[in-house]
């Protein structure tokens, strides 16, 4: 296990280095200027190339290529072009929001999908499970900037349960703001966990080892949770890691319609305004966390079943 987190670590290395270089790309060959979109579309020539000269947008590709994998390197991001702010500074107080709101929509989609998938899977083809299904392909077809709208305008506008958008000033304010982005992130990922859920379980129903356990007289109580569940869980578990790239995805989206002052909102400003460094330590700090969650996603496959070998 030591010899397999420390080869899984060392890849994380080529692994930021190739998301980095392709983010950089991408910024520099896409349109747009930054200093334009910093100083407007009247700025003269002379302004816009004073700003490139103080951003450094002047050098060649190649270096600024490697002035920033020196940052990185030695921890030293730069300065925001747009916010004009320390870019670690900037994103001190952004990278907890955007965690908080991933780990709680992990923790509601998990919540609903586990007891539909057993609700379904105990109820093959029967009303539980056609209701199960209709809801998941519903869900499917939502796009989350309209359930976030929604969400919005029923539970926080009409019912005022919710506040409409932003962070809140104390904790359990934090908390709360972060009720209907988490569950409008959950209900994007949902679906496809209920979907795998359902069929490991099925398989594993109609399993000999849970034939055998009937003919001994175990109980249904501990053939659903010792014998099925654990099984189906493998499966389940693949799934929802993969599901952590959606739940990065999603954060994107959903801070800017709930007004969080979080990563996601703060790289899409950044897209939009070209700023070139905060994108490219966004994209790197959401591709370092997608590969840790598939590294403990592979380490929860031997805890749920002895037999899977990490090799």
């Amino acid at each position: 296990m030591g010899r397999y987190l420390i080869r899984r670590l060392l890849l994380l290395i080529p692994v930021t280095i190739g998301v980095v270089t392709v983010a950089f790309l991408l910024m520099h060959i896409s349109p747009g200027d930054p200093a334009l979109a910093y100083l407007g579309n009247r700025a003269t020539p002379k302004a816009v190339a004073a700003l490139h000269h103080k951003w450094g947008l002047d050098t060649p590709l190649w270096q600024q290529y490697c002035s920033f994998i020196a940052g990185l390197a030695t921890g030293h991001l730069g300065d925001s072009l747009y916010f004009k702010t320390p870019i670690t500074t900037l994103l001190a107080t952004r990278i907890p929001l955007t965690l908080l709101l991933m780990f709680m929509s992990a923790i509601i989609a998990l919540v609903i999908s586990v007891p539909l998938a057993v609700l379904a899977s105990l109820h093959e083809d029967g009303i539980a499970d056609l209701i199960v299904r209709f809801l998941n392909a519903l869900a499917q077809g939502m796009p989350q900037f309209w359930v976030g709208t929604m969400l919005i305008v029923y539970l926080s506008v009409d019912a005022g349960l919710f506040p409409v958008g932003g962070y809140g000033d104390t904790i359990g304010q934090h908390f709360w703001s972060l009720v209907l982005p988490s569950i409008t992130v959950a209900i994007g990922i949902t679906p496809i966990l209920v979907k795998s859920l359902r069929s490991s379980m099925l398989d594993a129903l109609s399993s000999q080892y849970v034939e055998y356990a009937r003919t001994k007289g175990v109980d249904n109580h501990s053939i659903l949770f010792k014998y099925v569940l654990r099984n189906a869980c493998i499966s389940g578990v693949s799934v929802f890691g993969i599901s952590v790239g959606s739940l990065a995805g999603g954060s994107l989206i959903v801070e800017n319609i709930f007004a969080l002052p979080g990563m996601g909102a703060t790289m899409m400003k950044a897209i939009l305004t070209r700023d070139y460094p905060v994108v490219q330590v966004c994209t790197v700090i959401f591709a370092v966390i997608v590969v840790i969650v598939y590294l403990l996603t592979d380490i929860a496959y031997s805890i749920i079943d002895p037999r899977v070998r990490l090799q």
